[in-house]
C-alpha cells in the first residue's frame, strides 16, 4: 500500500532524501509521493520528524 503525505508536512526534505525508490518529490505546499514508485518500505515514515506520512 503506497504512503501519502498529509498536511502536517513541514517541507524539511527528510523523506525525499531517505526514499530508496525516488518516489518523493517537492510539491506545493507539501511533498508528494508517487504511488506508482512507492514500494511501502516505510523508510519515509521513520525519517519524517512531523509524523506527516500515512499509509493510504
Amino acid at each position: 500500500m503506497p504512503h501519502k503525505i498529509n498536511d502536517e508536512c513541514i517541507m524539511c526534505g527528510s523523506c525525499e532524501a531517505e526514499c530508496p525508490e525516488g518516489a518523493i518529490s517537492e510539491g506545493d505546499p507539501k511533498y508528494i509521493i508517487d504511488p506508482s514508485k512507492c514500494t511501502d518500505c516505510g523508510t519515509c515514515v521513520e525519517a519524517c520528524p512531523s509524523d506527516a506520512i500515512d499509509a493510504e
